[in-house]
């Protein structure tokens, strides 16, 4: 028993630095209150969204935009909404009737769950609505960006159904391509959140934002900051990652089946998931609701009373101009490019930079100055970049050795396997045999009066 006493005691402190105890507290009424606003949040956000998306994307590309519903056309996504709800609701006759309706619902429902968890204010009773104090969140958990990567899982299943439940071929292509984009991504992000959580010591979105009060994470784990962006990017399957959506190839993709109100479902689940991951981003990364740097240095209660929820939704609106900025500027890449960056780069990337991150952090646990930390880890990042240069050295030569054992080995033939194959670097393929023709045929000029007669004025046989 003395030998678990100081572990019992390490387990009892670290729950102690979880206290989420002001959160379940508040009568049913200001739950009820705070339900409605973030479902209210979402859609207003959207609403905008829509609209500053197709002004900006105009701007950008010297057009007008939207400007006749409402004053400077800010009532036009409201006029879409009720335009795609007057649209005449089709069920293709080819499809499972009750998942093809239950797919908009599982794609648009999930979507507004992950914003329970995300703070908009200080955890503490910082706020009265109607003489009760309390948290500027609906509530927290001990795991709640746990919750927050189920909830984005679930989401994928509506997609993936939606193709599967058409019965054509366009959407289901469009429906598997978003769920091995989700399962790609996914990887990277949860990574990226593994480094978050070995810096605050926390899967609680409250104490994250509090575990920032100093500085900034995207300033400690910019890395993880990067993974973040570009996988937020495809797990919304937003431009240029919008491969479910590939008009190019899959007309329409996994919603090409849909109209009217299931159509619009899809789209506002993708938006809702903009401003979703968008929010998450802000809780990791930037501060939360704490205010910028200068200015908290100066104002004392910027980081008080209502005041936090303004800088929130300021952060939160840069970061849906960047997934603008990113449709109005940059091509839809290919699919196989899509995965290479996803298995290639983003998960190998993110788990060193785990690694990395936790190594430092078992190093400061352990009392080391700082700059015998950076003196480890710029070492051994040196050795994994010697390491990786002479790699690549011994597979060019023997890539060099076998180009020229081909090259002087004579004809390749393609199909020596039993199927055709193409050439390594260095081979070539045989000369392809030709029956001679029977008997020599003359040239037909092109673009002469008379293209049977040549240059020469001798008549052809006029083949």
């Amino acid at each position: 028993m003395t030998a678990l006493a100081p572990l019992a005691d390490a387990q009892r402190s670290v729950l102690a630095a979880e206290d989420l105890s002001m959160f379940g507290t508040d009568p049913w009424w200001l739950v009820l209150i705070k339900a409605v606003f973030c479902f209210a949040f979402l859609m207003i956000t959207v609403l905008f969204s829509i609209v500053w998306e197709r002004k900006v994307v105009a701007w950008m590309q010297l057009r007008i935009g939207p400007n006749r519903h409402g004053p400077w056309g800010l009532l036009q996504s409201l006029a879409d909404g009720i335009k795609l709800m007057l649209k005449e609701d089709v069920i293709v006759k080819k499809a499972d009737k009750v998942v093809y309706v239950l797919a908009p619902i599982i794609a648009a429902i999930p979507a507004f769950m992950a914003i329970a968890v995300i703070p908009f204010g200080p955890a503490g009773n910082e706020v009265s609505i109607f003489g009760h104090r309390t948290a500027m969140q609906l509530t927290d958990l001990p795991i709640a960006m746990l919750y927050v990567l189920a909830v984005a899982s679930v989401g994928i299943y509506g997609i993936v159904l939606a193709g599967w439940s058409s019965g054509s071929t366009y959407p289901l292509l469009g429906g598997l391509r978003s769920c091995a984009q989700m399962i790609s991504y996914e990887i990277a992000m949860g990574a990226a959140f593994a480094s978050v959580f070995l810096y605050s010591g926390s899967m609680s979105t409250s104490k994250i934002v509090e575990a920032q009060a100093d500085r900034w994470f995207v300033i400690l784990l910019p890395v993880s900051f990067i993974i973040y962006i570009v996988t937020m990017v495809g797990e919304t399957n937003r431009a240029p990652f919008d491969m479910p959506e590939s008009e190019g190839d899959l007309v329409g993709g996994f919603n090409t089946e849909y109209s009217s109100i299931k159509f619009a479902m899809f789209m506002l689940a993708e938006y809702v998931n903009m401003v979703t991951v968008s929010a998450v981003s802000v809780t990791l990364f930037l501060g939360g609701w704490r205010a910028p740097y200068p200015v908290s240095t100066f104002w004392e209660g910027a980081n008080h009373g209502w005041w936090p929820m303004l800088w929130f939704v300021i952060k939160v609106q840069l970061l849906l101009f960047f997934f603008i900025w990113l449709r109005g500027t940059l091509p839809r890449v290919r699919y196989d490019q899509l995965m290479k960056l996803g298995w290639k780069v983003l998960i190998p990337v993110a788990v060193v930079w785990l690694m990395l991150v936790a190594t430092v952090r078992a190093l400061r646990n352990e009392n080391i100055a700082f700059a015998d930390i950076v003196l480890y880890v710029a070492g051994a990042v040196l050795g994994l970049l010697l390491l990786s240069f002479l790699v690549d050295v011994f597979r060019d030569r023997k890539a060099k050795a076998a180009g020229a054992e081909a090259a002087d080995g004579g004809s390749f033939d393609p199909m020596a396997g039993g199927f055709p194959v193409p050439p390594k670097p260095g081979q070539s393929l045989p000369a392809v045999p030709r029956r001679r023709p029977r008997h020599d045929r003359d040239l037909v000029v092109s673009g002469a009066p008379d293209t049977a007669t040549a240059s020469d004025g001798k008549e052809t046989d006029g083949v």
